[in-house]
């Protein structure tokens, strides 16, 4: 009897821990370097980092009409915030990407500047999104970055 109660507590060997947050690219969905399709967590503490613009420390818009340069500087703001919070890049989970005048060239801008956004060194993978608008509240800023992150 002990023996069966035993079994039906234990844990199957084949379910896996997920350990901090790990990105996963199922077979059947495309992957892409910077990108995964599905993030699993465990971790105690949730982060959520409002939208981040490419403004400087002095609200002053850096890189006006440049995709990649916009995108580096939110992401820095992204990675700023998160120290804030006792985070780093590497806990961000999900992240929407709000994009004034979304096309083709915008997000082949946009994903190359994620490949060198922390001092040449790529912004961790994580799940996003690409969202095309029509305006942001800054007329100026070309993309707003909103993020998740869950820390150990």
């Amino acid at each position: 009897m002990a023996a069966i109660l035993l079994q039906a507590c234990s844990t199957p060997q084949a379910e896996q821990q997920v350990v901090g947050n790990q990105g996963l690219d199922p077979e059947g969905l495309f992957s892409m370097p910077g990108f995964h399709q599905v993030m699993l967590s465990q971790g105690s503490k949730t982060i959520y980092v409002a939208g981040q613009v490419a403004y400087d420390s002095e609200m002053n818009m850096v890189g006006i009409g440049d995709y990649a340069a916009q995108t580096t500087r939110a992401l820095q703001n992204v990675a700023l915030a998160l120290k804030a919070a006792g985070a780093a890049p590497e806990d961000v989970v999900s992240s929407t990407l709000y994009i004034k005048g979304l096309n083709r060239q915008a997000a082949r801008e946009i994903t190359q500047a994620m490949a060198t956004a922390l001092d040449g060194q790529p912004f961790p993978a994580h799940a996003f999104n690409m969202i095309g608008i029509d305006a942001l509240a800054d007329p100026r800023a070309l993309i707003e970055i909103t993020s998740i992150a869950v820390r150990q």
